[in-house]
C-alpha cells in the first residue's frame, strides 16, 4: 500500500493549476455593452413607458365602449320551467317560455349570440380534470382508468359517451330568435357552427372511425343528464354532430370563473338580416332544459358585437392606465427625489 504522502506533489513537479484558460471567454475580455443609467436616461424609460401604456389603454377602453351589448336575464322570467326542472324525474318532459326584448337602434355588423352562467364553478380541480382526452380524440379506450368517475358507466356496464362530469353537465337549452315585424314574426338565422377554436375542432376532438356516427357508438350511452346521444347533438348537420359539435366543444373549455359566456350562435346575413339586427321587437324562445335554482345561479341570453379588440371588456384597457398612470408617477417622484438632493449637494458644497 502506498504512503498518503506519495498522493502529494514532490518537490520539482508542477502542481496543477485551477486558472482558466486564458482565452478571451474564459478570461472576460470579450467586447460587452453596459448601460451607462443617468437621470435622463432612467426618467425619459418612465416617462415612454407610461405614455405608451395610457394611449393603449385609452384606445382599449374605447374601443371596448364603442361595442353594442344586451343582456337579459331569463332564469326568473322562465320560473315555471325553473320549478319543473328542480325535480330530476322530470328530464323527459318539454318545457318553453319566450322573452320579449326591443332593440332601441340597429345592430350593425357581425352580432354574437352568448349564453352566460352565474355562480356555476368550473373551477374545481376534480370537475377540471373529469374528461377523457383519448376518448374525446375517438380512440377505444378503457374509460375506467380515466379520472371520469363517476360518470364512466352505468351498473350494468354500459360506458359513458363521452363521460366525465363537464361532459355530463353540458348546457343544453335551445335558444331561438325572433323579429316581430308588423303582424309577422320572422325567425331570425342563426349560425351553429364555426364557432369554436380551429385547433379544437380538427385537433382536440374527433369521431371514431366507422360508416356512420350510430354505429360508432354502439355499446355507449349519454351521459345521465343529457336528453339525447352524442351521435344526435345536431340532426340536421351531420360534420357538426357527435365529438366534434361545437356547442359540446365550447362547453368542454371550462372557464376560471364562476360567472361566465360562451359563444352559442352568431347571426346570419341574410334577407333583412343582412346588415346586423334591425331596430324593433324581438323575443327569444328557451327550451329550457338547464336547471340552476340548486346552486343559486343565474342565465343570460346576450347580443353583442365584437370590435379589433374583443368583446365588451374594458379590463385589459383599465390595466394599461392603471401601469401608464404608475410609471409616469414613479417618474415626477424620481425628478422630486434628484432636485432634493441636487439642492442638497449644491448647499454642502457652498
Amino acid at each position: 500500500m502506498k504512503n498518503k504522502t506519495s498522493f502529494l506533489p514532490q518537490e520539482g513537479e508542477a502542481r496543477p493549476s485551477r486558472c482558466p484558460d486564458n482565452s478571451a471567454f474564459k478570461q472576460q475580455r470579450l467586447p460587452a455593452w453596459k448601460p451607462q443609467l443617468n437621470i435622463v436616461t432612467v426618467l425619459s424609460s418612465f416617462f415612454l413607458t407610461g405614455a405608451f401604456c395610457l394611449t393603449v389603454g385609452v384606445c382599449l377602453i374605447l374601443s371596448a365602449n364603442s361595442v353594442r351589448e344586451i343582456q337579459i336575464d331569463y332564469s326568473d322570467k322562465c320560473s315555471a320551467c325553473s320549478k319543473l326542472r328542480e325535480n330530476s324525474s322530470n328530464w323527459n318532459k318539454e318545457c318553453h317560455c319566450s322573452v320579449n326584448f326591443t332593440l332601441k337602434e340597429d345592430i350593425l355588423g357581425d352580432v354574437f349570440m352568448y349564453y352566460g352562467l352565474q355562480n356555476f364553478y368550473q373551477n374545481h380541480r376534480r370537475y377540471v380534470i373529469s374528461r377523457s382526452d383519448a376518448q374525446l380524440l375517438g380512440r377505444n379506450v378503457n374509460i375506467q382508468k380515466s379520472y371520469c368517475a363517476p360518470f364512466t358507466t352505468y351498473r350494468n356496464g354500459t360506458p359513458m359517451a363521452p363521460c366525465g362530469a363537464i361532459a355530463n353537465s353540458m348546457f343544453n337549452d335551445t335558444i331561438d330568435l325572433f323579429y316581430n315585424r308588423n303582424s309577422s314574426v320572422i325567425q331570425v338565422p342563426l349560425l351553429k357552427t364555426g364557432n369554436s377554436w380551429w385547433t379544437d375542432k380538427n385537433v382536440k376532438f374527433r369521431n371514431p372511425v366507422s360508416y356512420n356516427l350510430s354505429s360508432a357508438f354502439a355499446g355507449t350511452a349519454r351521459p345521465p343528464y343529457w336528453q339525447k346521444p352524442v351521435y344526435l347533438l345536431d340532426e340536421e348537420d351531420e360534420r357538426n354532430n357527435g365529438y366534434v359539435n361545437d356547442d359540446f366543444i365550447i362547453w368542454m373549455r371550462v372557464s376560471a370563473f364562476a360567472t361566465f359566456r360562451n359563444l352559442y350562435r352568431r347571426v346570419r346575413h341574410i334577407r333583412q338580416f343582412a346588415d346586423g339586427l334591425p331596430a324593433g321587437n324581438y323575443t327569444f324562445r328557451i327550451s329550457y332544459n338547464f336547471p340552476v335554482s340548486k346552486f343559486k345561479g343565474k342565465k343570460h341570453v346576450i347580443l353583442s358585437t365584437v370590435v379589433w379588440s374583443g368583446g365588451s371588456n374594458p379590463f385589459l384597457g383599465i390595466a394599461y392606465v392603471v401601469s401608464g398612470a404608475a410609471a409616469t408617477l414613479t417618474g415626477f417622484v424620481i425628478i422630486a427625489i434628484h432636485l432634493k438632493l441636487r439642492k442638497k449637494k449644491t448647499y454642502f458644497q457652498k
